[in-house]
């Protein structure tokens, strides 16, 4: 059964989760700072340094509590000072603690086209040394492709950020997909991990997904079955 900790450097977001239709389903795996990290230097050397060890904690209690621990997934995007700083802080304080579980990053990159801040670029380049040393699969989106890709396959005309996670969300459930349920072929954290890279240092993967079919358009036709993941238009990252 997997197990969740939440965390944001900005208040604002969090206090809506809290406050929300859904605020019973987080209790205390919740975890905000007091103010926007907005770049790696502070996500990681000096905002973070107050958080870190409640994130910890809350991973912590869950972990020791568990009788089959495989490792740990963290979910980031890398164009922020939490996604990328804190996130970075926290994989490798994880990689300290529990060094022999797998470590797999799910990671959004920045992109030009669709960055907030200029300093989105920095912390990205700056987030790929911990994510290059301290995991072992790294799984890599980018905004940019999953908006086109929501434009192309959905038929989305101007997605927002609710239709584009949700495909997001379908790639990361199709890959635990052998966690959580039985089967013939299941396998665990090491073997998918065994399978997927070839040399330790070059883990960083990339996502395609097919057949993607539209709300608009339900039935299968002779272009959906022909269509396979390792076509250019089914990546989700540019």
């Amino acid at each position: 059964m997997p197990r969740c900790v939440m965390v944001d450097m900005e208040p604002i977001v969090v206090d809506e989760v809290r406050t929300g239709t859904y605020r019973q389903l987080f209790r205390e795996k919740l975890i905000s700072g007091k103010e926007y990290a907005n770049s790696f230097a502070r996500g990681h050397h000096t905002i973070a340094k107050e958080i870190v060890d409640l994130v910890l904690d809350s991973i912590r209690k869950p972990a020791d509590n568990g009788t089959g621990l495989q490792g740990f997934s963290v979910y980031n995007a890398c164009g922020s000072g939490t996604g990328s700083g804190l996130s970075c802080l926290t994989i490798e304080r994880l990689y300290v603690d529990y060094g022999k579980k797998s470590n797999i990053s799910f990671t959004v990159w920045c992109c030009p086209l669709v960055a907030t801040a200029v300093v989105e670029r920095y912390n990205s380049v700056l987030c790929v040394h911990s994510l290059r040393e301290h995991t072992d699969v790294t799984i890599m989106y980018c905004n940019e492709a999953l908006f086109s890709f929501c434009r192309r396959h959905l038929d989305i005309e101007r997605p927002k950020d609710t239709k584009v996670n949700r495909p997001n969300v379908q790639f990361n459930s199709s890959l635990s997909a052998s966690l959580r349920f039985d089967g013939a072929l299941n396998v665990d954290l090491t073997e998918s991990q065994t399978y997927l890279v070839p040399y330790t240092r070059l883990h960083f993967i990339l996502t395609s997904y097919a057949p993607v079919i539209s709300v608009e358009k339900p039935c299968l036709d002779s272009r959906f079955r022909n269509t396979n993941e390792f076509e250019l238009d089914m990546r989700v990252l540019r």
